[in-house]
């Protein structure tokens, strides 16, 4: 996916699930064991005067009291500012739009990825080991991406599927006018996968 860095979210989520183990773990101990409750207390307390001694030293007049409380709801503001622009950009690399060519003055020729799927399926509409099948296009950095699902009868032969599906790539490529990445899944009624192959040019 075109907008999808894939290392950066695993990490953002391995730190938070990291800390909301530890976090969950020093709750429990604090129920369970009175010495760790003794020590939440007084780390609280601790920790409630060192930030009303914080506030006060930046008095502002007006409600807020501190220029230090502005300065927290601004941070606030601005990580919740960050966590909208990453959640809007995971997964917007799905696109309606196959391809495209710029046809001068006589206009633009889109080709839509809903077509391509519905001539698949009528192409295997009577295939005796097709079930269903689906084709959706991504946007990736190499441009252009497409994704072929094919889901196969019980007991159907993966290869056959496999040099099934290699055709229909082929078939796209000719109508097309010039190959695109493709990536190609089989899998079975009960949705467990069979095959996978992945074709880049």
């Amino acid at each position: 996916m075109r907008n999808t860095n894939r290392a950066l979210n695993r990490l953002v989520l391995g730190v938070l699930g990291l800390l909301l183990v530890i976090l969950g773990a020093a709750v429990f101990a604090a129920g369970q064991l009175p010495s760790a409750a003794t020590t939440w207390t007084s780390t609280g307390t601790r920790a409630t005067e060192q930030a009303r001694q914080l506030l006060e030293s930046a008095p502002l007049a007006g409600p807020l009291r501190s220029w230090w409380l502005v300065a927290g709801i601004a941070a606030l503001l601005f990580c919740a500012a960050l966590c909208l622009a990453w959640i809007s950009r995971q997964g917007g690399g799905h696109t309606p739009v196959m391809g495209r060519q710029s046809d001068g003055i006589d206009g633009t020729t889109v080709i839509d990825s809903g077509l391509v799927s519905l001539a698949v399926q009528e192409a295997l509409a009577d295939h005796r080991q097709v079930l269903t099948t689906s084709v959706t296009a991504w946007e990736s950095r190499r441009g252009t991406m497409l994704r072929l699902a094919i889901e196969a009868r019980q007991g159907a032969s993966p290869r056959e599927l496999a040099d099934t599906a290699e055709e229909l790539v082929k078939e796209i490529d000719a109508w097309r006018g010039h190959p695109m990445p493709v990536l190609v899944r089989i899998t079975n009624g009960n949705r467990s996968s069979l095959a996978k192959s992945r074709r880049t040019t």
